[in-house]
């Protein structure tokens, strides 16, 4: 599934969020589940996967009784703070008072689909933060295609 756009919505005052119709008609219960996970992202925002994707990345991480320690206190500081969530009947999700305030959530929210994805903004934070990364966005893609160039067989990179 491929998450795009970027949609407006408001918490109510029991913290449940509309999930945007463009996203629930995209879902399917049988690839994606019934509900997503939310857990803080690296870019101090909450992220939210589809449970079954959510489920797959975390089966794909390296199972092991001796993790190295960036993997542990990674997965110590992930599924710690990783929240399943349903879709309600009006299709809605309840997010957690403790996410809501260390994020400043609501009562607006900004939902961006980001690829594999969903992030959860303050608006005007994120109207901020895009103003910026617009004025920087061909540094933005040349940085961004260098990466992926980089990553491709063959590279001078990954040739070493």
């Amino acid at each position: 599934m491929l998450f795009t756009g970027q949609y407006e919505h408001n918490l109510d005052a029991k913290h449940r969020l509309a999930i945007p119709s463009d996203i629930r008609a995209a879902l399917d219960p049988a690839r994606h589940g019934t509900g997503f996970y939310l857990a803080p992202g690296p870019n101090d925002a909450p992220w939210l996967w589809p449970q079954r994707i959510f489920e797959a990345m975390a089966g794909a991480l390296e199972q092991s009784l001796l993790p190295t320690e960036e993997q542990m206190l990674y997965e110590q500081l992930l599924f710690s703070q990783a929240t399943h969530l349903e879709i309600d009947s009006t299709n809605r999700i309840r997010l957690p008072q403790r996410l809501v305030d260390r994020f400043k959530l609501g009562p607006a929210i900004m939902i961006l689909g980001v690829k594999d994805h969903l992030e959860l903004h303050n608006p005007a934070t994120w109207q901020k933060q895009l103003e910026q990364q617009l004025g920087q966005q061909r540094s933005i893609m040349l940085r961004a295609r260098e990466a992926l160039r980089q990553q491709q067989p063959g590279s001078e990179t990954n040739e070493s």
